[in-house]
């Protein structure tokens, strides 16, 4: 049977992350094996509103897998949040000729796909559209993982790693800033990997002298004499934290603050196979006529959801990997 789904688009929105070229590689490479054309939409929902857009095909994506960062780059839209912006966008699929798009990021890009969805369908146009999770914070309600979460942490273990010769070696505290503006999976997971003395994240309210103090005291009655102390940016200042152990316990401790750092870098192996199966899964949604999903993983599966259902859905930190790290660093 003739594929209803001619020419696709392919955009990445919000913060950059590992593995992004690997997920539109997918797309695109997914679509000309179906026959079906693609086009890179540039900077995101502000690149669809001014037309910012390129041909793409097997050659364009090309070496492209191991690279970080996104080839079609990302920008945030003002424009686009507001009904004028999104009706502009809407024009653009239209004289583009555009029956589908996949867009790849977070909650925010997920909204903006199924707002344009909805103009498009007013406008007497029919838009397919599909979301594929992209964020370092892996704080995507419906998804177990998101891409560039794996890469961003593995740059986190290797940047505290060589922290830590060196705070050994002087006997010293380091306190580490990790991203996480409203999400502590990266500094949980990390700080686990690390053996960090304590982990503040924040979705738990801080408490300077249950979460660090006590805890540097008893690493230090144990016989340590290096403190290593991971941070989410959303938990609490790094330097502030810093402060107070050097008001409160006497220490000189030494702040650094990881910042973008962990959203660039070649993506790791389990970044780029997830990228790589979510972008085909994606193109094969948009083949079979499906709309409003978002991709997601469950377990080791890539499955999908409604993307209205999908933005509903909340996500905590496991239970159980809560718990070891509260073992690992004492209670």
């Amino acid at each position: 049977m003739e594929n209803a789904v001619k020419r696709i688009g392919v955009l990445t929105s919000g913060g950059d992350a590992p593995g992004m070229n690997a997920c539109i590689r997918a797309v695109v490479r997914s679509a000309n094996a179906r026959g079906i054309e693609c086009v890179g939409i540039r900077r995101g929902w502000q690149g669809l509103i001014a037309g910012d857009i390129m041909e793409m095909d097997n050659a364009s994506v090309s070496r492209i897998i191991n690279r970080g960062g996104t080839m079609l780059y990302t920008a945030r839209s003002d424009e686009f949040r507001t009904l004028e912006g999104q009706k502009k966008a809407a024009a653009t699929c239209k004289l583009l000729g555009l029956d589908g798009l996949v867009a790849i990021g977070g909650d925010g890009t997920f909204r903006g796909a199924l707002a344009l969805s909805r103009q498009a369908a007013e406008a007497g146009e029919h838009l397919q559209v599909v979301g594929i999770p992209a964020t370092i914070d892996n704080d995507i309600g419906c998804s177990n993982y998101t891409i560039g979460f794996d890469t961003a942490c593995n740059t986190a273990i290797e940047c505290i790693d060589k922290l830590r010769d060196t705070m050994q070696s002087h006997e010293r505290c380091s306190v580490v800033e990790v991203m996480g503006h409203r999400s502590g999976y990266l500094a949980l997971y990390v700080g686990v990997a690390i053996g960090a003395t304590a982990v503040l994240v924040p979705e738990r309210p801080y408490d300077f002298e249950k979460h660090v103090a006590e805890k540097i005291r008893r690493a230090r009655l144990s016989g340590k004499t290096n403190f290593m102390i991971v941070v989410a940016e959303g938990a609490a200042s790094g330097m502030a934290v810093g402060e107070e152990i050097r008001r409160e316990l006497g220490l000189d401790p030494r702040v650094t603050i990881l910042g973008h750092i962990q959203r660039g870098g070649s993506p790791s192996a389990k970044d780029r196979v997830t990228a790589t199966r979510m972008g085909y899964e994606a193109v094969q949604l948009l083949a079979e006529g499906k709309t409003n999903r978002i991709v997601c993983t469950s377990g080791e599966q890539i499955v999908n959801v409604d993307i209205d259902e999908g933005l509903a859905m909340t996500k905590t930190l496991d239970p159980e990997e809560f718990e070891v790290m509260t073992a690992m660093t004492g209670r």
